[in-house]
């Protein structure tokens, strides 16, 4: 499959879990990828091995996400990269996928641990939005990784809701800013997903049991899965969908 051919795209945290499996799966379409990381460095370059193994184009940038610092530096990273490769610092997709999750209610609730959340999953795609504006082209896509929690309440991950709901309404009112460029902007709501963030609870034979009973499929989701629906939002044969919030949660709660 090259429906990605010639494109390039920036996929923040693609060193593991959701983000890796995006960033595998648009190089299988022929994109040339940023895999950006934070702290996992060797994960990143192995993401970024695999690609060129199977004859396709990726390198790493490592930032910071939580400070605006941080993206200003991602950016220069990216632009240094990309005009060595193509003399433009130009792409074409963001995946803003970089994200944490806590298993905290809402008594439980701390300034530090609510400025945690809110730090990586609101304010980092909101600022890593805002400079990539500036760099990404006309008839561009941008890709934000929500959560079925923003339709399902689930009291015990209470900031994590409240940040992706925050996502949410950022891809709605992107949509409605970009539609003069012709990029389109959507968001993926992931439900209970085989990555570390939920290592936890797949461990456990009740985990098990519970996130796979969620599911109209009566199993929980893999990484892939939400990978070729990025893979769809990526490509042109998306070009009329946008502003929308693509439920990729396997029907849970239906």
């Amino acid at each position: 499959m090259s429906r990605l051919r010639g494109k390039i795209a920036l996929v923040t945290g693609a060193s593991r879990g959701i983000g890796r499996g995006i960033a595998l799966r648009l190089a299988q379409e022929g994109a040339i990828i940023a895999v950006h990381y934070g702290r996992r460095r060797n994960e990143a370059e192995e993401v970024v091995d695999k690609i060129v193994q199977n004859a396709g184009e990726a390198f790493t940038i490592g930032a910071d996400l939580s400070t605006l610092d941080g993206i200003h530096g991602l950016f220069a990273k990216s632009d240094e990269a990309l005009r060595k490769r193509t003399g433009d610092n130009r792409f074409d997709i963001l995946v803003n996928n970089a994200g944490i999750g806590q298993m905290v209610s809402l008594d439980e609730t701390t300034e530090q641990s609510f400025d945690e959340v809110m730090n990586i999953n609101v304010k980092a795609p909101l600022f890593v939005t805002q400079q990539a504006l500036l760099r990404l082209k006309d008839g561009g896509r941008i890709i934000n990784l929500s959560s079925f929690v923003t339709r399902a309440a689930s009291p015990s991950v209470f900031t994590y809701s409240v940040s992706k709901g925050a996502v949410d309404t950022l891809t709605r009112v992107l949509a409605k800013q970009l539609g003069h460029r012709n990029i389109t902007v959507n968001a993926i709501q992931q439900g209970i997903i085989n990555t570390e963030m939920n290592a936890g609870t797949l461990q456990d034979p009740l985990g098990q049991k519970s996130a796979a009973g969620l599911s109209t499929f009566n199993r929980w989701g893999e990484p892939e899965d939400v990978a070729d629906i990025a893979a769809f939002l990526a490509s042109s044969d998306s070009r009329w969908v946008t502003g929308q919030w693509i439920d990729a949660s396997g029907g849970s709660h239906l």
